[in-house]
């Protein structure tokens, strides 16, 4: 929610393009690092091998911001490694040259192309499988920490980078100090750029005596309890039994992971690594999402009576994202509410705030960018999943503190809410209720009141299509019995776009100011009748007015 001071600008300041916004979990690339290094890294030789293996000729580069300045560097060490090997060997013996013919793999004779992708339209944790598709590329190499939501088009190869943990000795230290216990069950789980440190953690707890260690490795499922992470046996017949474990995780994970995991294990104790700005010391600490949770919850419970949702689509990439969005509009529209779909690439606050009308946003991405948690926003941002709960009455909403970010789980969920006064018919319009006199009655009439929860006030048009539809959607004896009213139902001045209501039409012609450029020369030629005449004409180093010889610089 913004603050009340200073006016909120409604466009992207022009020094947001300067602006050093660097990774959260802080990969640390240096363009000044060794070609051994660089190849270790960003695993070159490994890369190379499932190119040729695979037989890509075209080849997208996706680097994080933090990346970019290696991504030359990157380039030509794979252009290097791709390149063809000659089919004739040229030996010298003796001053004489023997030439000798090879035969080559055939994976080799194709000679790969590849491509830098310097910017994402989305979140750098996804695939740009966009920017791959306009150079036509047949895989895309993502570089960096991903969140592993499977694509739809283009194969991809993960390179998490191998990322160093100088602070080692530390955490094996830290952890034999907190805990006690060396049979308490404990889980191992890195950021996925300090993977590769996790055996020899483990090893070395074990040999402090720790017996019940369970290592986290990386698999790609968003859906699976530790999302994109195995779990013990134990708790893939019974996943309650995850709150029996405790969380050892190296890295501060994103807060839409940290919420996921704190509502499901024992408690987790984070350890910060040099990228890590959070916490300063770096001195491990529990992680704590009360306050996290609250807010949240704090935040649907105060969009439930708001009237219009814009649907901000922040991926173009994931695996099933549309019916997400229709699942959401279908949501919104059973609840009598009215919703707007935005495509606008990266989020900010100067982008949505543009659109004054709409009372909350629901996020559509990957599992760990669909959760904004930002005071900068006007009006809240949620997730498909806060979306569901906000949308129930309040006697069906129960917040047990679970948390859920993977919107396929959400699909495959069967909806149990109640069907009472929320059944439709197939056009998506409310269903009436037959009284005890045969009659019809719209909802909106025995619908009880509605109030805000910040202001305690009446909100009378929080269900505007709910509205609309018992006012189109009429039966003969309704109709016949609204002739009859002495009250005036409806106005005949109402927005309708395709013959249907448009809150957000309505919001422009009565609430805007500005509706946009020549919308007040048209109103003014309508009241004052004033002619149209032709105005200056020319290039821009003169104008002509008036007759020919005159000329105005």
């Amino acid at each position: 929610m913004g603050s009340s001071g200073n006016p909120l600008a409604l466009s992207t300041p022009v020094t947001h393009i300067l602006d050093d916004q660097p990774s959260r979990l802080g990969a640390q690339t240096s363009s000044y690092i060794s070609d051994e290094q660089l190849y270790l890294t960003y695993e070159i030789e490994q890369t190379v091998l499932t190119i040729k293996k695979e037989a890509y000729a075209r080849i997208a580069l996706q680097f994080p911001d933090e990346m970019l300045s290696d991504a030359p560097r990157v380039f030509e060490a794979l252009n290097k490694e791709l390149k063809p090997t000659s089919s004739m060997d040229h030996k010298e013996e003796g001053g004489t040259i023997k030439v000798i013919k090879t035969e080559p793999p055939s994976t080799q004779s194709i000679i790969a192309k590849l491509y830098i992708l310097a910017d994402t339209s989305y979140g750098a944790c996804c695939v740009d499988e966009i920017a791959a598709e306009h150079v036509n590329a047949h895989v895309v190499v993502h570089y960096g920490r991903a969140c592993l939501s499977p694509t739809a088009r283009i194969p991809v190869i993960h390179v998490f980078t191998d990322q160093p943990l100088p602070e080692q000795p530390r955490l094996i230290k830290e952890f034999e100090t907190y805990y006690k216990n060396r049979q308490q069950k404990i889980i191992l789980m890195a950021d996925v750029t300090y993977q590769n440190h996790l055996h020899d953690i483990m090893t070395a707890l074990q040999l402090q005596d720790f017996s019940n260690l369970f290592l986290a490795d990386i698999i790609h499922d968003p859906s699976s309890p530790l999302p994109n992470r195995t779990v013990p046996e134990e708790i893939k017949a019974d996943i309650s039994k995850l709150s029996e474990w405790q969380l050892f995780h190296i890295a501060e994970p994103p807060q839409s992971l940290l919420l996921i995991l704190a509502s499901r294990v024992g408690s987790i104790r984070l350890f910060p690594t040099s990228g890590s700005d959070s916490n300063d010391n770096g001195e491990p600490f529990v992680a704590s999402t009360g306050r996290a949770l609250n807010r949240r919850y704090a935040l649907l419970t105060s969009v439930n009576t708001a009237a219009i949702f814009g649907i901000l689509i922040n991926t173009l990439s994931v695996k099933n994202y549309l019916h997400i969005v229709e699942h959401v509009k279908s949501r919104i529209r059973a609840a009598g509410k009215k919703s707007y779909t935005f495509v606008v690439g990266k989020i900010n606050a100067a982008k949505v705030a543009n659109f004054s009308e709409v009372g909350a946003w629901v996020v559509i991405g990957c599992w760990e960018s669909s959760l904004i948690d930002s005071k900068e926003f006007w009006k809240p941002l949620l997730t498909p999943f806060e979306l569901d709960l906000a949308l129930k009455r309040d006697e069906d909403r129960i917040w047990t503190g679970e948390w859920n970010s993977d919107f396929q789980k959400m699909l495959n969920e069967p909806n149990t809410e109640s069907a009472q006064a929320r059944s439709s018919n197939g056009n998506g319009d409310v269903a009436q209720v037959r009284d005890t006199e045969g009659d019809y009655d719209s909802e909106s009439e025995s619908a009880p009141p509605e109030f805000d929860l910040r202001t305690g006030r009446y909100v009378s048009n929080s269900r505007p299509m709910r509205s609309s539809a018992t006012l189109t959607e009429k039966s003969p004896v309704t109709k016949q019995r609204l002739e009859k009213s002495l009250v005036e139902r409806v106005t005949s001045d109402l927005a309708v776009v395709g013959a249907e209501f448009s809150p957000g039409a309505e919001h422009l012609r009565s609430k805007r100011t500005w509706k946009g450029l020549g919308s007040d020369f048209e109103i003014a030629y309508e009241e004052t009748g004033t002619p149209v005449e032709q105005g200056s004409g020319g290039i821009a180093r003169g104008y002509t007015h008036g007759t020919a010889s005159e000329t105005r610089i």
